[in-house]
């Protein structure tokens, strides 16, 4: 199996922040041998620096990458998709698999503009896979197979966790998990503004918010209990944290929260339309 991992030929369509992440992870994990990836960028820079000390292809032709590849992951922005899809549908066939990490683009707006039969997975991943910590969610379109499933879990497993979800939730997704580390990083800020009005150094509070904040997260995916029921394990009678529990219920964090993801995702679902009118 591993033979067969390291033979893939990958092309990766804009090795930018995201695409060179993966890219790291592919070679350092070993799935793709550098000299199987063909990455594009579209300027000269750190993407092309990075790139290139893995010992990776690079180009700016995507369709001279895409002609040399089984499997093409496609990390552009939304609004580029369609121009990109355009550019190398000829390059793309039946045999080949398209993965598409774009926010907000249904796998149907992207099956529509090819002329072949070609299967089509659409992949959220967040920023977290930069440290092997990511969740990646992915869903398929409607020629996709299992096996082509089980091809973007290796690839996206090795930055961290996958999930398999209907298409129908991705937008969601993206509002929970690929813009949650944004809303989590003000958390930990907060926390840790705290622990510096409450008289320690910066440092330290930093420290103490974020491995409390990781300690906390692992014990959710390692329990499986609901986080009420660890939050109520830690909220003794008369104690401190009952009062900083109803500081946080005063000024509104879980409905402020909430608010957050629900307002993304539904920036989520109407990206590509936005971006296309302008």
């Amino acid at each position: 199996m591993a033979e067969a991992k390291s033979q893939m030929r990958l092309a990766v369509l804009g090795a930018g922040k995201m695409g060179g992440i993966l890219i790291d992870a592919f070679v350092k994990r070993g799935l793709v041998q550098p000299k199987n990836i063909f990455a594009t960028v579209q300027h000269a820079g750190r993407d092309r620096k990075s790139a290139s000390q893995l010992g990776v292809s690079l180009t700016s032709n995507n369709r001279e990458a895409v002609k040399k590849a089984d499997v093409v992951l496609l990390c552009v922005k939304p609004q580029t998709v369609g121009h990109v899809v355009d550019e190398v549908k000829k390059e793309l066939n039946e045999k080949k698999l398209l993965i598409s990490i774009a926010a907000s683009v249904p796998t149907e707006y992207i099956e529509r503009r090819l002329s072949a039969r070609v299967p089509v997975i659409r992949a959220m991943p967040n920023t977290p896979s930069m440290v092997g910590e990511g969740i990646t969610a992915i869903a398929k379109g409607k020629l996709a197979t299992e096996k082509d499933v089980e091809t973007a879990q290796k690839l996206f497993g090795a930055v961290g966790r996958t999930v398999v979800a209907d298409e129908k939730n991705m937008d969601a997704i993206t509002g929970l998990s690929a813009s949650g580390p944004a809303f989590l990083y003000i958390i930990l800020e907060s926390l840790a503004e705290g622990g510096v009005k409450a008289g320690l150094s910066r440092e330290l509070a930093t420290l103490l918010a974020a491995q409390t904040a990781l300690g906390a997260a692992k014990v959710v995916l390692e329990t499986g209990h609901h986080p009420a029921l660890l939050k109520d394990t830690v909220t003794t009678p008369a104690g401190c944290t009952i009062d900083g529990i109803l500081e946080l219920e005063e000024g509104g964090l879980r409905v402020t929260l909430i608010k957050a993801v629900v307002k993304a995702a539904q920036r989520a679902k109407e990206l590509l339309v936005k971006d296309e009118e302008h």
